[in-house]
């Protein structure tokens, strides 16, 4: 039986548009280098190379999350030490301006130098990260502490996510860190300012409780800092095993995609020519 023209030539164009779609395909592997681009390509590879793209998302992300967290708790860890040596130094002066040999004029003297501590340790409270207060709870865009030390942030220390199930406090409630230093030395500046000795007294005892206090912040500083570099490493160890895994997923072997280029387009060439003969046309009419 007869084959009719038009059944050759359909037969001859499907040929043809399969074989070009092969081509195209192998080109696209050579041009991005990747072996899956769409979901034709293999749906159950394509999912799983969408599901590590997902984690290195969340990965790079908790990551940020941390080198915030690790400035935040640097610049607290600063602002507390410097707070340590104003307890030192106003104890110090405690001790000299308790001596029966001061008069009512020499602690008045030093209440101005109490006063100038307070300031400086206002402006400790108040550090800014990046634009915000890490001693002002959850209100890190309001300035925590006034000059007197009132304190006008939250009571809720602020923490970040550094896990799907974790948090860690990285901001701090500054009237649980100042509260009581700040009372101390307004006390110690009354008690200079009334040169009472039994006051300052009392005060120098207090300056031991909150630099002990302020100890115990900045210890807590540092296993926070341990913690965030623990899991930085567990985060950086399993992104460069998600990256290489992502990359056996979707990375072609360039070399045998070149050849499979090359292979295709001699195939669609022979092809090309074969469907000429067949038809009985010139290149030119096909093409028309």
């Amino acid at each position: 039986m007869r084959v009719a023209n038009k059944t050759i030539y359909d037969m001859v164009k499907f040929d043809l548009a399969r074989i070009n779609e092969e081509l195209n395909k192998a080109n696209r592997v050579v041009t991005t280098g990747k072996r899956i681009t769409d979901l034709s390509d293999d749906p159950v590879k394509l999912s799983e190379a969408l599901n590590i793209k997902s984690v290195l998302l969340n990965l790079e992300q908790l990551g940020r999350n941390i080198n915030m967290g690790r400035s935040w708790l640097a610049a607290s860890e600063s602002a507390l030490s410097q707070v340590q040596d104003l307890i030192s130094g106003t104890k110090a002066l405690c001790v000299q301006m308790a001596n029966g040999i001061m008069n009512a004029e020499q602690r008045a003297a030093a209440a101005e130098t109490v006063q100038n501590t307070l300031d400086d340790i206002v402006s400790l409270a108040n550090t800014v990260v990046n634009g915000e207060y890490v001693f002002a709870g959850w209100k890190t865009d309001i300035v925590p502490f006034d000059e007197d030390g009132t304190y006008h942030g939250d009571n809720h220390a602020f923490a970040i996510k550094i896990g799907n199930d974790t948090t860690v406090e990285v901001g701090s409630d500054g009237e649980a860190v100042f509260g009581a230093l700040f009372t101390t030395v307004s006390d110690l500046k009354d008690a200079l300012e009334g040169n009472d000795v039994g006051g300052i007294m009392a005060a120098m005892a207090n300056l031991d409780s909150d630099f002990d206090h302020i100890t115990t912040k900045i210890s807590g500083i540092g296993s926070k800092m341990i913690h965030m570099e623990t899991r930085e490493k567990i985060f950086q160890d399993y992104t460069i095993n998600s990256t290489e895994r992502l990359s056996e997923i979707e990375d072609a072997d360039m070399a045998a995609a070149i050849i499979d280029l090359e292979s295709g387009q001699l195939a669609f060439r022979a092809a090309l020519a074969s469907s000429v003969r067949v038809m009985e046309l010139s290149l030119v009419d096909f093409l028309t």
